[in-house]
This record gives structure tokens, C-alpha cells and sequence, in this order.
């Protein structure tokens, strides 16, 4: 059924918007009755929109089909032909072969299919069918091994190129594909969200012609174009709706338009180090983004680790002690929040801000006299987790609302905080290298300041990547480490044993091999295990083990001993990947590392070589599948050669191809199926700059010519304009 519409519009708009059948439901189809209908509903496809946005995962390209004869070998190419014969044979118990003769006026094709015995009951002698695959030739005929393959109907032409959708149980892909082309006959000529002149101006097709490009195109340039025009959709789409949901935060007075300069001065005077360029022009941007008096901040501080992005936020904390109004910084971890409390608090009470700390460790009545003090405004800064999200926390006047790590909050509890301090100014961080393309998308909505540059060099850090044979020569700089009175990290991804390793992030579960049969995973390391392992291999030393089922203070009081140095080895998960900063720990040891993402064993490694003294990384890696370990020695051997986190995070997006937007998902939906992150950098760019102009030109999105857009937007990710308007 067509998505209600909570606002109102002009009657030639609704004519314009009645018109379209991409609301309309699935059920009102041809072909589309009973079993066909549930099965496309199991697959999420209500709507004819859904069901024409349902992507093919492959094409058969007739138009460059061969013939069996003329099918190059050690090629992988299309050849349609017809069935011969079908056998099905059982060399070993369990291992079944289905060997299928295709012929044509050329020549025979023999397929071996491996461990899929039903494919003998699917296929019969005349079947006319499409295979892709690589043409090899062995004893005496041309030969594929388990291609793709497709049972062609009379309503398959050849010199077409052929769609093959996903499907589930009760419909096939020919179905499928007859079912899509009703829609496409049904849909011909719909509404187009884009305005006349913008289609132009970037030179992209209709949407009804985008949408029939991409299930049956004339050709694969032609099918890529398509895909780029509907990947610019997805992003303008999403670049609206993210502006759109801020734009109630950056209307209005800005609370801090009247910043003095008395604590500022005091903090960078407190500091040991002269900012570097890079942070005097960050801190000039954020002190420029508070004073200006009819827009509110909304600014992204990303740097790489060690950068310095910390002290940069506290001049923005100092600028708000000058205001005499209050700040409050959200870290995702226990760990991290007091990691704030000890580096940032004794600069800011030599500059005379005061401030506290508020976790879920925090004692009731310690709790109780900082929300005295907050709510008196006794407080200027109040550092803490989720719980300072709490009713009982309540600003006097909350003007600046800083979030670290902010993609580890959902939307909703950085709402949360913000709704503490109506068109309170947002300074966001992340110490995770995100890459043009991707931070474009994500933080669109935010003006960026970027730190590459650390104001302390440090030793730096030397990684090496171990293979089983060499893990002496990581416990050969365990020892050196701790006998010069040094400390060591130990990181595992798993905390017990019996820990399911397909539930975790960055773990994945057992891959397939090249036959389709499942893989068994080498066990993983554990901190339970690991810090009983330890005391054996490094007699004598003081080990404590961290992780996230601890409670907030049992992590504290681990942190504290490794600081202190009362513990010299800290065995842990990736809870301490940020926000633990020890100067004397000088050795890691990563475990499993090929289990990790290259962001995780950049911030991981980053926890070492922070001080004087040269910090050394030795990543474990493990065994995996062929296809596995490839990907993953390129990502271990791009460690090693670089210490760049913006160079690791374009290759880690090259590598795992990110597709879902950081804390934000899409109602029901796919989010940027259509986009390609590291491809697609000019249509990003594009997007972004249309986003900004379209909203300058209809700040809601109530123009005739973007009323399309509007309720795509609603459509897409709520009522963010009843949001705007406080409804």
C-alpha cells in the first residue's frame, strides 16, 4: 500500500504523485498470485518500487555468447547450448558429480557440477541453457567446472544481456525476471525525482529509463550508467534527509556567539606543546564556528591516532567556561571517558574550568553531588559514557555537546544528548581514518576539520606480521620489554573459549572452500586462556586480563594497575583500541590478526610508541582459506609498509567495499545498494554539492520541483521534516 503521507500538497502535485505506480503493491502485479507473491514478500519486495530497486546479482551477456567451437580456452565466457544428457556419479561416499553433455551445431560441452546432486533432478535432455564459466579441454572435449548457469525459455532471445535476480523458494529466476518486466510496462514513464534542469546539468538518464537499464540493458556501459544515475539518487536522497534531520540544531542563536578569550588563553598556555598547524586551524575553525552569532556548529574533528584531537576539543571546552555556560563530552567506553578525566582535567583546572566525571561506575553519592553541581551550574565540563543520558542529569545550560567515537552511538542517544541543550553547537570525533568518499557520505551534514599531523612525532612504531614458526621472536620483545621495566599488551578477539566467533564484529565465521563445502575454523585465541598461557611463558610477570564483560569498575581498576605499572602485561580484547594511554607501554602482541579490519590493528597499534620510547607490533596470522589469507596478507602487509591511517582506510575500503552507512539505517531497506565507496568518488562529490543548493533553493523541500524529493526522503528515513518542525 502507498505510504501515508503526513504533509499537504498542492493538487497538481498529488495528481503528479498519484500517477506513479511505484507505491502501488506488489499483489496488484501480473504473475504475481500466491506462492509468487509470499515468496516476494519473504524477500522484502511490498511494493512495485521495492521489486524494481531488486538489484540482479549477475547478467548473462548473450551478446558476446560463443558457440562450443569457437569458446576460447582458459577463458571464462557465456556459451548457450542444448542438454544432451544428464548423469549424476559417486566416485567417493561423499562426493556426488552431476556431469551434464551440452551440444549445439558445433561442437559438445561437458559440465561438471560438484556436490550439488539436485541440479540432476532440475535439468533434462532438451533443456536449452546459458553457462558462464572458464573453458578448459580435457580428454578429448572442451570442459567447465561448476559454472553459473541459466534454463533459457522462447522468450530468451539470443544477442540479449539477461538479468538474474535473487530469488528464494517459490519463485525462479525466470519467473522473476517475467515478473519484473509486467512491472517495468506497468511503470513506464513514472515520476522523476530529480528536477529537469539538474538532470541535465549532470548529464544523467530518466529514472524510468536508469530502472529498465538495470534489469534488461542494450549493453554493460548502458547498465552502468544506470547504476551510476540510481547511486546518485541513493545519495542525494541521503544527504538531504541527514541535513534535513539537523537543521532544527542549526537554526537560531548560537549559544556561544560571545566567546571571550580568558580560559582559552589560560588552557594553551597549560599545555607542554605548541599546537601544530594543523590543530591552531582545526581550534580556528571550531572558536570561528561558536562565535558566529546565526548558525549553530555542526563540525567533524577526524584525525588519525595520536594526532592531538583531544586537546584541540578542550579549547572549545575552555571557550564555553568563557561563556560561563557547560559542555558535555560523550565517549562510548568507561575506558575512554576516564582516559578524559586524566589527560584533559588537570590542563583545564590549570586554566580554572571546572569539571567531572560521570560513569555507570560512578559511586551513588558521588553520582548525586555532580548533578547537584551540573544542574546549579556549579560545573562547566562533565565528562562520561551513556549515563550521562539519564533523567537525573540535567545542564543548567548546556551550549556545546562533544561525541567521540560518535559512530559507536546510534542516532537516537546522540539526539538524546543534544535534546539536553536546544541548538546546543556539536563537535563530533573520530580517531578512525575514514576516507573522502566515505566521510562525504556518513557526515555529510558536518563541516570537517582533519588533523594528519601529530604534535609529538614519539618513536613511532615498528610492525612486523609473524608467521606460527617465528611467535619466539614476539615473546623474545615480551621479555626484553618487561625486563626494562616496560609494559606489553597482549590483544585476543575472543574473551572465553567457548565464545561463538561468528557473533563478533571483526571475526568472521568459517568461510567456504572452492567446492562449496564448509571450512572449520582454527580455534581463536581467548583472554581467559591466553592470560593463563602467559604466566608460563613469561614467569614471574604481573598479568590482568580486560574486557567487556568486566564491570565499568573492574575495567577501571585494570587500567589504573597497568598505568601505575603494579601490572606489567595487559591481556585484552579490542576494548582498549582507544582511549587507554599508557607512554610506557612499549610492546603489542595481536593475536588472530587477520581476523581484524585494518582500522581495528591501526587504532590497536596505535596504543604503543605514544611516549619516548619505540613501540614494536607483532600481528599473529593464522590460517584461512586460499581467498581468505590473500585479503587478508595484503591488508597485514600494508601494516607493515605504512603508519598513514588515511592510506589504510582507502585500502581497507577497497578491500571490504563498506556499504552501510555508520549509525543511520534505512527503513527496512538496503542502505546504498547501488553505490560503490571507492569507485564513485565524483558522484559523491556531486551529490553533496546538489544537496546543499537544492536546500538553499527549498529549505523543506516544498517546491513543485522537489516535492518528488520530499517524499522520497519521508519514504526513505522517516518524517524528518515533522522532526525539523518539533511535531
Amino acid at each position: 500500500m502507498a505510504a501515508e503521507r503526513p504533509y499537504s500538497l498542492s493538487p497538481a502535485c498529488e495528481r503528479l504523485l498519484r500517477a506513479s505506480v511505484l507505491d502501488e503493491d506488489i499483489g496488484r502485479l501480473k504473475y504475481v498470485s500466491g506462492a509468487r507473491e509470499e515468496a516476494l514478500r519473504r524477500l522484502g519486495i511490498e511494493r512495485v518500487g521495492d521489486l524494481l530497486m531488486h538489484m540482479p546479482r549477475r547478467y548473462l551477456d548473450f551478446t558476446h555468447a560463443y558457440t562450443i567451437e569457437q569458446a576460447p580456452l582458459g577463458e571464462v565466457c557465456t556459451v548457450v547450448a542444448t542438454v544432451d544428457r544428464v548423469r549424476e556419479k559417486r566416485p567417493r561416499p561423499k562426493l556426488s558429480v552431476v556431469e551434464v553433455s551440452l551440444i549445439d551445431a558445433t561442437g559438445v560441452l561437458q559440465i561438471a557440477f560438484f556436490k550439488q546432486p539436485w541440479i540432476a533432478q532440475q535439468l533434462a535432455a532438451g533443456d536449452r541453457l546459458a553457462v558462464m564459466g572458464k573453458v578448459e579441454f580435457s580428454y578429448g572435449f572442451k570442459q567447465m567446472s561448476s559454472p553459473h548457469y541459466e534454463k533459457l525459455d522462447d522468450a530468451d532471445a539470443a544477442g540479449s544481456i539477461l538479468p538474474v535476480h535473487p530469488v528464494g523458494e517459490g519463485i525462479s529466476v525466470a519467473w522473476m525476471r517475467r515478473i519484473v518486466a509486467g512491472a517495468l510496462e506497468r511503470a513506464e514513464g513514472f515520476c522523476d525525482l530529480l528536477p529537469a534542469r539538474l538532470r541535465a546539468r549532470r548529464r544523467l538518464m530518466s529514472a524510468s529509463r536508469a530502472i529498465r537499464a538495470l534489469h534488461f540493458p542494450a549493453s554493460m556501459e548502458e547498465r552502468e550508467r544506470s547504476r551510476q544515475r540510481l547511486a546518485y539518487d541513493e545519495l542525494l536522497i541521503l544527504q538531504l534527509a541527514l541535513r534535513l534531520r539537523n537543521d532544527r540544531n542549526l537554526l537560531g542563536i548560537a549559544p556561544c556567539a560571545h566567546v571571550t578569550a580568558g580560559h582559552v588563553e589560560a588552557l594553551l598556555r597549560a599545555f607542554p606543546f605548541e599546537f601544530t598547524p594543523e590543530q591552531k586551524q582545526a581550534v580556528d575553525e571550531i572558536l570561528d564556528d561558536m562565535r558566529d552569532g546565526k548558525r549553530i556548529m555542526n563540525r567533524l574533528l577526524l584525525g588519525d591516532v595520536g594526532t592531538g584531537k583531544t586537546a584541540v576539543a578542550s579549547v572549545a571546552l575552555a571557550a564555553v567556561a568563557d561563556t560561563r555556560t557547560q559542555a558535555c563530552v560523550m565517549a562510548p567506553t568507561g575506558v575512554l571517558a576516564q582516559q578524559y578525566a586524566v589527560k584533559i582535567g588537570p590542563v583545564l583546572d590549570a586554566a580554572g574550568v571546572s569539571w567531572a566525571l560521570l560513569t555507570g561506575a560512578t559511586p551513588a553519592s558521588e553520582r548525586a553531588e555532580t548533578t547537584r553541581r551540573l544542574a546549579a551550574g556549579e560545573l562547566s565540563v562533565l565528562f562520561g559514557t551513556h549515563a550521562v543520558l539519564s533523567d537525573d542529569v540535567v545542564f543548567r545550560r548546556l551550549t556545546l555537546v562533544v561525541i567521540d567515537e560518535q559512530h559507536r552511538f546510534g542516532v537516537g542517544q546522540r539526539n538524546a544528548l543534544r535534546a539536553k541543550g536546544p541548538g546546543a553547537d556539536l563537535l563530533v570525533m573520530t580517531a578512525t581514518p575514514i576516507p573522502r568518499t566515505l566521510a562525504l557520505s556518513v557526515y555529510g551534514d558536518l563541516d570537517t576539520s582533519v588533523i594528519r599531523t601529530r604534535p609529538r612525532a614519539g618513536s613511532g612504531v615498528e610492525t612486523k606480521v609473524l608467521s606460527q614458526a617465528n611467535r619466539d621472536i614476539a615473546y623474545g620483545a615480551l621479555r626484553d620489554c618487561l625486563a626494562r621495566g616496560q609494559r606489553a599488551y597482549v590483544i585476543c578477539p575472543l574473551v572465553a573459549e567457548s565464545d561463538d566467533a561468528s557473533e563478533l564484529d571483526d571475526v568472521p565465521a568459517s568461510r567456504e572452500d572452492t567446492e562449496g563445502a564448509a571450512r572449520t575454523a582454527p580455534a581463536l585465541h581467548s583472554v581467559e586462556r591466553e592470560v593463563e598461557h602467559l604466566r608460563h611463558v613469561l614467569p614471574g610477570a604481573s598479568i590482568r586480563a580486560l574486557h567487556g564483560r568486566l564491570s565499568a569498575a573492574e575495567k577501571d581498576a585494570a587500567i589504573e594497575a597497568f598505568r601505575s605499572g603494579e601490572v606489567q602485561v595487559l591481556v585484552s580484547t579490542t576494548v582498549v583500541e582507544v582511549g587507554v594511554d599508557v607512554p610506557e607501554a612499549t610492546v603489542m602482541l595481536i593475536e588472530d590478526g587477520e581476523r581484524f579490519g585494518l582500522a581495528t590493528l591501526h587504532q590497536l597499534r596505535g596504543r604503543v610508541g605514544r611516549g619516548d620510547i619505540a613501540g614494536h607490533c607483532f600481528i599473529m596470522a593464522g590460517s584461512g582459506s586460499k581467498g581468505a589469507r590473500s585479503t587478508a596478507q595484503e591488508r597485514l602487509a600494508a601494516l607493515e609498509r605504512t603508519s598513514d591511517g588515511f592510506a589504510l582506510a582507502e585500502l581497507d575500503l577497497r578491500l571490504r567495499h563498506e556499504g552501510e552507512i555508520l549509525g543511520l539505517r534505512q527503513h527496512g531497506g538496503v542502505f546504498l545498494r547501488f553505490v560503490d565507496l571507492d569507485a564513485d568518488a565524483s558522484i559523491i562529490e556531486a551529490a553533496h554539492a546538489d544537496a546543499q543548493e537544492i536546500l538553499r533553493y527549498a529549505h523543506t523541500l516544498e517546491a513543485t520541483a522537489t516535492l518528488p524529493l520530499r517524499h522520497e526522503v519521508v519514504r526513505r528515513y522517516g518524517d524528518v521534516f515533522r522532526e525539523v518542525s518539533g511535531g
